[in-house]
């Protein structure tokens, strides 16, 4: 659905309108929870090292969640009139972030990269949720509910790159690779 297009229907008390801008940020939320989905799957085939089972095995539960999140989005999609697009093609052709850039790696450079990524799709739910905060109480709550967990799997993550200080090995890092890095460097440092 282009952002331009409108429903034929939606809910009551929402115009096609309302309907069809929530429906184009819902569209964004979907394909980031497809993507992240998929990439917490590859990191718990790729992850290797002496963490290797507390990642491998802390990352499904998330998968499942997310999963469960992807099909909610999808049907309040479908809900407002939209029809969710769930395809690798879409999701590749609307995103607007790049792909995991990590392959096979140890376990601390996984969860330095996967920090970034939950801090992308974090923040974007969050600004998802301030922009339906007038038109779609629903929607809001929705998304509020995913923040609870989207948040909670970000700090077991943060869990591995945190040190007894309160300091995140990653907090200066832009990108999954210079977090990976970081947190690379800062495990080898630890005794």
């Amino acid at each position: 659905m282009a952002a331009s297009k409108t429903p034929a229907y939606t809910v009551p008390g929402m115009t096609e309108s309302e309907g069809g801008q929530v429906i184009e940020r819902l569209r964004l939320r979907l394909h980031a929870l497809n993507d992240l989905a998929l990439t917490l799957k590859h990191v718990h085939w790729n992850v290797v090292g002496p963490h290797f089972i507390a990642v491998h095995e802390m990352l499904d539960p998330q998968v499942e969640a997310v999963r469960g999140m992807i099909d909610d989005t999808a049907e309040r999609i479908s809900t407002l009139g939209g029809s969710p697009a769930g395809t690798p093609g879409a999701l590749v052709a609307e995103r607007t972030w790049e792909d995991y850039a990590i392959g096979r790696a140890q376990a601390i450079e996984h969860l330095g990269a996967l920090d970034i990524v939950y801090t992308g799709v974090i923040r974007d739910h969050r600004a998802a949720v301030a922009a339906t905060d007038e038109t779609d109480l629903v929607t809001q709550d929705l998304l509020i509910e995913h923040l609870r967990s989207l948040e909670l799997f970000q700090w077991f993550v943060r869990a591995h790159l945190e040190s007894a200080g309160g300091k995140l090995s990653t907090a200066d890092a832009t990108g999954e690779k210079s977090a990976a890095r970081a947190a690379a460097a800062k495990a080898r440092k630890e005794p």
